[in-house]
Formats: structure tokens, C-alpha cells, sequence
């Protein structure tokens, strides 16, 4: 199920035999509450951690054991892998279960009984044919291996979220205030803290802000917060831990970068803990401010990272500023009235160009970066001299604008930007 597909396991069974293993798995899928509750019972029964709860605590654990018993089961019936996304509620149950303060051992015995229940009801949805013997003996293999998929990534997603809240305890939610505030403590535990997170240890060391936006967000998802500041923490680069947590209706983390930290190491893992996040379901838009060197700084660094937000297509992503150039931050935050004020005869060859794959764009893009050598551009496009010379005509004869004098190559590279721009938002 999850290693494989099910095809090649199933390949040697008989019609008689397959048809035995469609008809226990979907009388199982129909039954799925009937598991969850056996489950339920089981754990309060032999868990006193979990019985200690009230019945909100217990229809969570319901909720979470269906959901398990569907996306396995569905797998099985759909003849496919298990995808990220059938667990994606996993991680967020996981961190439910650390803020309620369970140990980590209860919530995996708890995982244990869930799925002993899925067992039981295998066993007695299978008659004693033949058939339904061979059946339930070719569900073993996927079932074990669904079941120590989803074990693992509940137990790591569990001591993810521990760590972050031993370590970003009230303390820390304090010092994230004050740094934002432009203040370093100056004695005392709070600057002990700030620290261990590699902030304020030395002068002039580089630091950065990133503001992270849960999307689509539902009144007050804190799940979805939590985990995603728990995820920020461990962003940080040269080994060093990172102040995050939850700020206004945002989560805001402060990367040290270290003496060797660099913002391209920072910003390949924002994408990675971001593609993380996403298959939990947490889909984010991720801000991130110029490099600053003085605590003091910290304040615009904020606003700066949260700005970043706005040049990010609806979908989200990682916008890092340290890797704009001011005329592609100008670029991005253009308006419509920008837009409007390119020459129609440019906005018509960019159309065209773009369903013709925007080779000529390209061109343009080439040209100018070669410091309009049309030589070099041709080199870096692969193409010969006389084709480049030819494009570039071509979108002389088109727009009225010559790509060799620099004024108008400037509202070539301009509107060729906007026309991207618009594109990518859409």
C-alpha cells in the first residue's frame, strides 16, 4: 500500500479470491464508526491518561481513528498508494495530543489499540471460505505497512511539537514581543534566552525576520498555528535554534544567521518546512526580511517580512526580499495603473510571445543581461547571432521601440516584468 503498488501483490490471486478481498474491505469501509468506537473503548479502557478526559477529548480520538481506518481502507479499495494527503490530519492530531500533555508513549499505545481494532473487525468481516482466507492473508502485508507508516509519522510529528513547546515556552513568547519591539533584554534570564537562539551574543551579527501567514484559516485554527511555529523553530541554519511563535493572527519567527549563515540556506528550508506543512493541509504565504544587524532593526525587519507577503501569489510561498533587486520589488508591487500605462503595441507582442512559448521575451531578458551584446545573448540562449538579430527586429518592427538604445530596453524589461507578474497571480 504505501511501498508498491498493490497490483503487483495482488497480480497472482484468482477473480474468486479478489472479489472475497473488494467485498471485506468495503463492508469494512462502511463500517468504519463501529472500528472507531471498538477503538475508543479500548483505549479508555486501558489507558487511564486518555479515560481522564472529557467527551470533546474522546470524540477527537473517534474522529482521528475514522479518519485512519478510511484512508487505509480507501487505499486498499482504490487499488493505489497511500499520498501524503490521507494522513495529513496525522500532524495535527499529533500536536493536540502534546498540548493536552499525554506522554509520547500513551499516545503510541493509543495507536496500538486503534489498530488491533481494524484486526478484530478484518477478522470478523472475513468469512471461512477459502477464498475470504486468502483474501484477508493478502491484506496483512499493506495493512502492517499502513499501519507502521502512519505509527512513524504520528510519533515524529508528536516530538516535533514536544520540543518546540520545551523550548518555546511563556518565556520565549515574552522575549519574541520585546525583540520585535526593538528591545534586548539586558540582564536576567530573557537574555539568557535570547542567547541560546544565537540573538544578541555578538555585535553587528546578521539576523532576519520571517512572517509566515496560514491560509485559508477558519476563525481560530490553532492547530494550524502551532504547527506551524513549531516548524519555524527548526528552521534554523548553522545549528542554531530560532525564536518562533504565534504573533497576532501570524506566526513570526527571528533566524540567527550565524558568522557562515546564509539567506539561500534559510530560504531552502522555508520551502521545504512550507511543501512539510502543505501535505498536513496547512498551506502558507512566507515573508522574509532583509538581512539587519542591530536588534534595534528588528521592528522595520517585521514590517518588512510582512510586506513581503503582499508580492505573493494567492497560493502562498516563500518570498525572500534578500534576493529581490529593488527594480523587481518596483516590479511587484506595481498597481493596474502601471499596467495600464504600457504601450498597448508591447502588451500585444507579450501576448502573442506567450503562447508562442515567449521567446521573444527571452530574447530581450538575454540581451540585457549580456549588457546588450547581442553575441554573448545569443551564446546564453543557445541560438545563432542571425536569430538573435532577427527577434530583435522582429520586436522593433512590433512595438516601435529599439531594443539597442537603453530607454527603450528599460520599458521592454519593465513591461515584460508587469506582464509576468500578472500572469503569476492569476
Amino acid at each position: 500500500m504505501y511501498a508498491g503498488s498493490q497490483s503487483a501483490a495482488i497480480a497472482n490471486h484468482s477473480e474468486s479470491v479478489l472479489a472475497a478481498r473488494t467485498r471485506i474491505v468495503s463492508r469494512l469501509f462502511d463500517q468504519v464508526n463501529d472500528m472507531a468506537d471498538i477503538g475508543v473503548s479500548a483505549i479508555m479502557g486501558q489507558i487511564p491518561a486518555y479515560a481522564a478526559r472529557d467527551e470533546s477529548f474522546y470524540a477527537d480520538v473517534h474522529d482521528q481513528l475514522a479518519q485512519l481506518c478510511r484512508a487505509g481502507l480507501g487505499a486498499l479499495l482504490e487499488d493505489r498508494k497511500v499520498t501524503a494527503g490521507d494522513f495529513a490530519h496525522i500532524r495535527r492530531a499529533a500536536a493536540r495530543r502534546a498540548r493536552a500533555g499525554l506522554t509520547l508513549m500513551d499516545y503510541i499505545n493509543a495507536f496500538r489499540l486503534g489498530q488491533q481494532a481494524l484486526w478484530k473487525s478484518l477478522m470478523n468481516y472475513a468469512g471461512d471460505s477459502e477464498d475470504d482466507r486468502e483474501a484477508a492473508l493478502s491484506m496483512v502485508v499493506p495493512l502492517n505497512r499502513y499501519c507502521d507508516l502512519i505509527s512513524t509519522q504520528a510519533a515524529n510529528a508528536y516530538l516535533e511539537f514536544q520540543q518546540y513547546q520545551s523550548e518555546n515556552g511563556t518565556g520565549s513568547r515574552e522575549l519574541l514581543d520585546a525583540l520585535l519591539g526593538g528591545t534586548l533584554p539586558d540582564r536576567g534570564p530573557q537574555l539568557s534566552l535570547a542567547h541560546g537562539f544565537g540573538l544578541g551574543v555578538e555585535p553587528d551579527a546578521p539576523m532576519v525576520v520571517v512572517t509566515a501567514a496560514v491560509l485559508d484559516m477558519h476563525g481560530t485554527d490553532t492547530d494550524a498555528m502551532h504547527l506551524t511555529s513549531a516548524a519555524l523553530a527548526r528552521i534554523g541554519v548553522n545549528g542554531l535554534r530560532t525564536l518562533a511563535g504565534s504573533h497576532h493572527s501570524e506566526v513570526v519567527a527571528i533566524p540567527a544567521l550565524g558568522r557562515h549563515g546564509s539567506t539561500d540556506d534559510l530560504c531552502e528550508r522555508l520551502r521545504a518546512t512550507r511543501e512539510k506543512l502543505l501535505a498536513a493541509g496547512i498551506r502558507l504565504a512566507i515573508g522574509v526580511s532583509p538581512v539587519v544587524h542591530r536588534i534595534a532593526d528588528l521592528p522595520r525587519a517585521h514590517q518588512e517580512s510582512r510586506s513581503a507577503l503582499d508580492l505573493l501569489p494567492e497560493d502562498g510561498g516563500v518570498m525572500s526580499l534578500p534576493h529581490l533587486t529593488p527594480f523587481r520589488y518596483l516590479m511587484l508591487r506595481a498597481d493596474d495603473t502601471a499596467r495600464h500605462l504600457v504601450d498597448p503595441r508591447i502588451a500585444a507582442l507579450l501576448s502573442e510571445d506567450g503562447s508562442r512559448g515567449g521567446v521573444l521575451a527571452a530574447t530581450i531578458r538575454a540581451f540585457a543581461a549580456a549588457d546588450m551584446n547581442l553575441r554573448e545573448a545569443a551564446d546564453a540562449l543557445c541560438i545563432h547571432h542571425n536569430t538573435a538579430k532577427y527577434r530583435l527586429g522582429r520586436i522593433q518592427e512590433m512595438t516601435g521601440r529599439n531594443p539597442r538604445g537603453i530607454s527603450d530596453l528599460i520599458d521592454l524589461l519593465v513591461a515584460i516584468e508587469l506582464h509576468g507578474n500578472r500572469s503569476a497571480r492569476r
